[in-house]
């Protein structure tokens, strides 16, 4: 795939990217609340992510499973990575409780190893992580098991699918990180630094680039730009030291830039749904799905591009947002009536 450059410049509302766009055939959205929850009991859910520790995948649920009564844990394979304070339940599978459906957001080791531990439970496949754009390995051996696939938008729909190896509807929800966005206020020229993952763990992997995104940062703060550092949660912290780091997670920070440069992930789409323009810094190693290059105003492959990339950064056009974000609002409830549909017993 090629990470060519590309230039929005149209102006949009967050608020016409509500309702989403239906991309291709195969995605469904869901506008409104897909169905109210048709079970007496609060629903049971176990959850297995590609990063096995990765709980903040889970976290932007919990406000609404516990306004619901729902009961979602996430599975690790011990407690070694989990801090004291996690909000997130975890148990290892030895010791999860009784539940009604799994809940695997790809097709990695950890969750095929779920998969095959609880044979008896109906299984979904929600979109809440970076996942690659070719179809992963393991997919096959979830194909047949799934109830419903779901995805926060019809492009990351669309990518899913294609990770999965699977031409079934996607059912489009939104993203839960997408339900409390924050208002806008941009500080004159300051730029957000999104990071990703620079050294590889047992929780997950990698993507290049931060040597490009270090150096592009060091351009623009020479170039007189005030640097606000949004970490991915694994990231090495050392490595951004020298730069203000924010003390809030990266969407919300978004909210002060008046642009972001960063290695192009999951919450790319994001912080344009707040309103900041977005630069990607592409590394020929990295493969970057096309919904994530969709909606960079540009990309870069060289630091001495940084600045003017970002002096001339612009938003997508609404359809493109409305295509990568996907509807914006009561998104944890819409994928917590998908997940209660399918424990139910009914396919999507």
């Amino acid at each position: 795939m090629e990470n060519d450059r590309r230039s929005h410049t149209a102006t949009w509302s967050r608020r016409t990217v509500l309702g989403g766009v239906a991309g291709a055939v195969g995605v469904v959205a869901l506008g409104g609340s897909a169905w109210a929850s048709p079970r007496p009991r609060p629903l049971r859910v176990l959850v297995a992510t590609n990063e096995p520790w990765g709980t903040y995948h889970v976290r932007p649920l919990l406000a609404e499973a516990a306004r619901r009564g729902a009961r979602l844990t996430q599975l690790v394979p011990d407690m070694s990575q989990i801090a004291p304070n996690d909000p997130v339940p975890v148990a290892t599978p030895a010791d999860a409780p009784p539940a009604d459906l799994l809940v695997v957001t790809g097709a990695g080791d950890w969750p095929l190893q779920c998969a095959a531990r609880f044979r008896r439970l109906p299984v979904v496949a929600s979109s809440l992580a970076y996942l690659g754009p070719g179809e992963a390995a393991g997919a096959r051996q979830l194909r047949g098991r799934l109830r419903v696939i779901t995805s926060s938008s019809p492009a990351e729909g669309r990518a899913f699918a294609g990770y999965l190896g699977t031409r079934r509807p996607v059912r489009v929800v939104g993203s839960p990180q997408t339900d409390t966005l924050p208002a806008r206020r941009p500080e004159p020229g300051l730029v957000l630094v999104v990071t990703s993952v620079t050294h590889p763990d047992g929780t997950g992997g990698a993507a290049p680039g931060t040597e490009l995104l270090l150096a592009s940062t060091e351009r623009l703060r020479a170039a007189g730009k005030s640097i606000l550092v949004g970490l991915h949660p694994r990231e090495d912290s050392s490595l951004w030291e020298q730069y203000e780091i924010s003390s809030v997670p990266t969407l919300e920070a978004s909210a002060r830039a008046e642009a972001a440069v960063g290695i192009p992930g999951t919450v790319f789409p994001m912080v344009t749904a707040v309103g900041t323009p977005v630069v990607g810094c592409v590394d020929p190693a990295l493969t970057v799905p096309d919904h994530l290059l969709a909606v960079c105003s540009s990309t870069i492959d060289d630091a001495a591009e940084a600045v003017p990339a970002i002096e001339a950064a612009r938003l997508p056009d609404a359809a493109t947002l409305a295509d990568t974000v996907g509807p914006i609002g009561g998104s944890a409830g819409r994928l917590l009536d998908v997940w209660a549909h399918a424990a139910h017993g009914r396919a999507g």
